[in-house]
């Protein structure tokens, strides 16, 4: 939970202390909790948690309540239906182990370090974004500005008889939207025995409907339902990576692009009309090569947050288990 309203007109009535646990009991299952930094009010669908002095050190609070354990627990004594909540009267009865005073304050001490680990981890790959965006727009200040629709092949999706989707391998992979998306390559759940709009293996696939502009490549021959569209590099068929790349960095702009008042969309005529760099062989392959540096450094971050996360797990699930 990091965002909140300051200043803001509403019916709020619940206040809480700086240090003071927040746990959000609606949809326990997304996993809402964190500790205020200030006081406030919050509200009624948060419960406000103070740590007992001489019961428990209110800085190792945090870490037994935001963990998957309790929130596990809170997930199975929610109750309704559309928009389940735990009441504190339930939440109150979990159990956990708790250390001495004297060991709960070490406790405490390493897993804040941990978590200032993480956060300085989460800090670098954000700034390996955003130099990724500055290299962007340092080399192609310059580069003259063309249609996408002269640079590559577009074919927007269209989505097939639902008689013929299929779980069992049958035809081609079939994807209808941002839903399989990987990192990078998108992954198959759902196949199609009679597809309409295809997209080659190394296609692009961006996202035309919400969320509009997320990409990734198919490694394989597919379908594509309306929610996407297949871009291939015309003028460079050696650089499709530089579209993928550029559109990652242009993705906010795309999605602005997005129309609708209910499902924001990007039709065909935007999409072809969006404004790419008119990047030369020699300058895409330059942008390909820094981007793919940069995603090894994420990698290597990616990773030590990973690792990081399961020894933070760890030492919860020993401690306060």
């Amino acid at each position: 939970m990091t965002a909140w309203s300051e200043d803001a007109e509403n019916t709020f009535t619940k206040m809480f202390r700086k240090g003071n646990v927040l746990f959000g009991r609606r949809r326990a299952y997304l996993k809402k909790a964190a500790q205020a930094p200030f006081d406030g009010i919050c509200s009624g669908d948060i419960t406000v948690i103070e740590a007992i002095p001489g019961k428990i050190e209110p800085e190792l609070l945090p870490f037994v309540i935001q963990n998957d354990q309790l929130f596990d627990f809170a997930v199975e004594k929610s109750a309704g239906s559309l928009s389940p909540r735990v009441k504190w009267e339930h939440l109150k009865n979990y159990t956990f182990n708790l250390p001495e005073l004297a060991e709960q304050k070490k406790l405490a001490d390493l897993l804040w370090a941990m978590d200032a680990a993480k956060q300085a981890y989460q800090r670098l790959l954000q700034k390996t974004d955003e130099l990724v965006k500055s290299q962007f727009m340092e080399m192609f200040k310059t580069t003259d500005r063309i249609r996408l629709s002269e640079i590559a092949v577009i074919t927007m999706g269209q989505s097939p008889s639902s008689e013929t989707y299929n779980t069992d391998g049958l035809g081609l992979p079939f994807y209808q939207g941002s839903a399989d998306f990987g990192d990078k390559y998108v992954e198959p759940r759902m196949y199609c025995s009679s597809p309409t709009r295809l997209a080659k293996a190394g296609d692009i696939l961006m996202s035309v409907r919400a969320p509009v502009g997320s990409v990734n490549i198919t490694k394989r021959d597919c379908c594509i339902g309306r929610g996407l569209a297949a871009i291939r590099n015309k003028k460079y068929t050696d650089c499709n990576d530089f579209l993928l790349y550029a559109f990652r960095v242009m993705e906010q702009e795309i999605a602005a692009m997005g129309q609708g008042s209910t499902v924001l969309s990007i039709n065909k005529d935007k999409l072809h009309a969006l404004v790419m760099p008119n990047a030369t062989q020699e300058q895409q392959n330059d942008f390909i090569s820094f981007v793919r540096q940069s995603d090894k450094s994420k990698f290597e971050l990616e990773r030590a947050i990973s690792e990081l996360d399961a020894t933070y797990k760890r030492i919860i699930s020993e401690n306060l288990g």
